[in-house]
């Protein structure tokens, strides 16, 4: 097995880093939640979010084994998922970029073209080429993966890193034209994140600071108090860039996983999470047998539609909350939920990816809502 990455690992990259607790589940199972905790990262165990007049706040929802959700900077992330797959016995290789596929006569791809940190190209066979290469992934245009579901980019978004935040581990905040997010990670720093219109990107990213903190002013003013005496430890990072889209999955000798084949805006901090999701549900799929190509193909496809099922609902809430408009309705139903801790935890768990929105509709929720508001 070859693992490849264009960048030198360690090194950082554009993330919100959040990983909610069904991804905390799978580093745990892979016995790899133990080395994050002990890099210094902190659990995410209390939540706020704040709309409107309705603030729901709570313990983070937990799995067993799993104390909460966790933040950890990517470099520190990489590097853990590196040295794991070295481990299990794969061959790593940084700073190497796929220049192009192999293939057999029958189109089928057979191997990828590399260049290693700037030397002379060489060709790799293989059974199956995975692209785990991000949302402007090579190996999907390479191969011409169609896309699908696609919808028009919805936020932009920025964000950095501050020292010296009080509050919630993980806060949210949202009004119509603006969403923010803090939450802690590595060295006592929280990730302040706020988010704006699409069509605004033009404008804002000329100065993009002083929009980054108008929105952090307006939409969540708790939080700018808490940053009074706080200072920023890094440089503000930012895109207007927030593909929503599924690709297709597979072909003839070739995979997409992770953001290569599904994208959404950040906006609700399910990338990673998603990432992990699908990359156990292909290898469960694959099994150890690459050998017979009618039963790989026949594996991927059971992949891509296992992928599909498991990630279109949160896609399309995604795209509710990414419109930046949230809904009398949901406000009415928060507004409920607030005022108990049963309902919160369910909330809560619907957020993290733990419950199905159906769960968070019980008999306490629909006798409540049909109450008159004295009544409550």
């Amino acid at each position: 097995m070859l693992l490849v990455d264009r960048a030198r690992i360690p090194s950082d990259t554009l993330s919100g880093l959040y990983i909610h607790q069904p991804g905390v589940e799978r580093l745990a199972r892979w016995g790899l939640l133990d080395r994050i905790r002990g890099s210094g990262c902190p659990p995410l165990r209390s939540v706020s979010y704040h709309v409107a007049d309705v603030c729901v706040s709570g313990p983070a929802p937990t799995l067993p084994g799993v104390d909460g959700a966790y933040a950890p900077r990517r470099y520190v992330l990489d590097t853990i998922l590196a040295e794991a797959a070295a481990a299990a016995g794969a061959e790593v290789r940084d700073r190497t970029s796929v220049t192009g596929l192999a293939h057999d006569d029958d189109g089928r791809v057979t191997g990828v073209r590399l260049r290693e940190n700037g030397g002379a190209e060489i060709t790799e066979k293989a059974r199956l080429v995975i692209g785990a290469d991000g949302m402007r992934s090579t190996v999907a245009r390479l191969v011409d993966a169609p896309v699908y579901a696609h919808h028009p980019n919805l936020t932009c978004v920025y964000y950095t890193f501050w020292a010296g935040v009080t509050g919630a581990d993980f806060q949210i905040y949202e009004r119509p034209g603006g969403w923010v997010a803090g939450l802690r990670t590595h060295g006592d720093l929280m990730l302040v994140a706020a988010y704006l219109p699409q069509d605004q990107f033009d404008r804002v990213r000329h100065d993009a600071f002083t929009a980054y903190r108008a929105t952090i002013t307006t939409t969540a003013p708790a939080l700018w108090q808490q940053l009074a005496d706080a200072t920023p430890a890094d440089r503000l990072y930012g895109t207007g860039d927030q593909r929503n889209f599924f690709r297709q999955a597979y072909g003839p000798g070739w995979a997409l996983v992770g953001d290569a084949g599904h994208h959404k805006d950040s906006i609700n901090a399910h990338g990673i999470t998603d990432s992990f999701l699908q990359a156990e549900l292909l290898a469960g799929e694959l099994g150890g047998d690459l050998g017979d190509p009618v039963r790989l193909h026949a594996a991927l496809a059971r992949f891509a539609a296992a992928r599909d099922e498991l990630l279109t609902p949160n896609y399309q809430t995604n795209l509710l909350t990414a419109r930046l408009d949230p809904a009398p309705e949901r406000i009415a139903t928060l507004r409920v939920v607030q005022d108990s801790p049963s309902l919160t935890d369910r909330y809560l768990g619907v957020v993290a990816g733990i419950r199905s929105p159906d769960e968070l509709y019980t008999r306490e929720l629909l006798a409540r809502m049909s109450l008159p508001d004295g009544m409550r």
